[in-house]
């Protein structure tokens, strides 16, 4: 099984409502009967809209959705229905293959598919800083960052997706995807981000732990950060 990563572009004058809509209603059926399986769709919604401030924008426009799927093989020879569905429900897409590490599994949490998961996801399509190699880069996200994102944020799920290489042609040269959900509260107060309600020691310390830690690796010049309403359709 390979993991797909696909940024999705809605037409340019389909209000973003109806995009998010037709989005949910066809797609996870048309990629299930691809032979899609652990679907998820994250679309920018109204339910985000107070972490508008949060956004970071590299592309422009910046994606309107994601959606993440495992297929039995990502080569093209046998992903033309795949692809079909995917540009059937949008303007335009772009589409990876990426190994996915699971730091926090969301566990807090039963859904039913095609049910919102409480909170909201911030969905972060990284490049790495140019002066530094791939490998060096991969070093201080795994073996430093990780721990330092794990204790300074209040994410109840965590998946690091390291892009292995693009599958549509054009498609923005980013190095990983990862997603991190945070409870509501989290979208206008710092200290429910940072895990650190009630302590502005604990809150300012935190703050610049990311920070560095995130300048260690990260190419803030090409960078996309999106707060999302996640769905997830189907086991996993």
């Amino acid at each position: 099984m390979e993991k797909l990563v696909c940024a999705l572009w809605k037409q340019p004058e389909e209000p973003r409502a109806v995009f998010n809509e037709r989005l949910l209603a066809d797609l996870p059926g048309r990629l299930a009967s691809c032979g899609a399986q652990r679907v998820q769709v994250n679309i920018r919604d109204d339910a985000i809209a107070a972490a508008d401030s949060l956004v970071q924008q590299w592309q422009s426009p910046q994606q309107d959705a994601v959606v993440q799927f495992w297929l039995p093989s990502a080569n093209g020879l046998f992903r033309g229905s795949v692809d079909a569905a995917l540009s059937d429900c949008c303007g335009t897409f772009a589409s990876w293959l990426v190994a996915e590490s699971t730091i926090i599994d969301n566990d807090e949490q039963a859904l039913q598919p095609g049910e919102r998961t409480h909170g909201w996801s911030q969905a972060s399509f990284i490049s790495f800083r140019p002066d530094m190699s791939r490998k060096a880069a991969i070093a201080h996200w795994h073996s430093h960052h990780t721990k330092v994102a794990i204790d300074t944020q209040a994410n109840f799920e965590y998946v690091q997706n390291l892009i292995v290489m693009p599958l549509t042609e054009d498609a923005p040269a980013y190095d990983a995807f990862v997603e991190e959900c945070f409870p509501a509260v989290a979208m206008t107060d710092p200290a429910a981000f940072f895990d650190a309600q009630g302590d502005k020691a604990r809150l300012d310390a935190n703050i610049a732990a990311m920070a560095e830690s995130c300048a260690g690796f990260i190419d803030f010049a090409r960078i996309d950060i999106i707060p999302t309403s996640q769905y997830r359709f189907g086991d996993g």
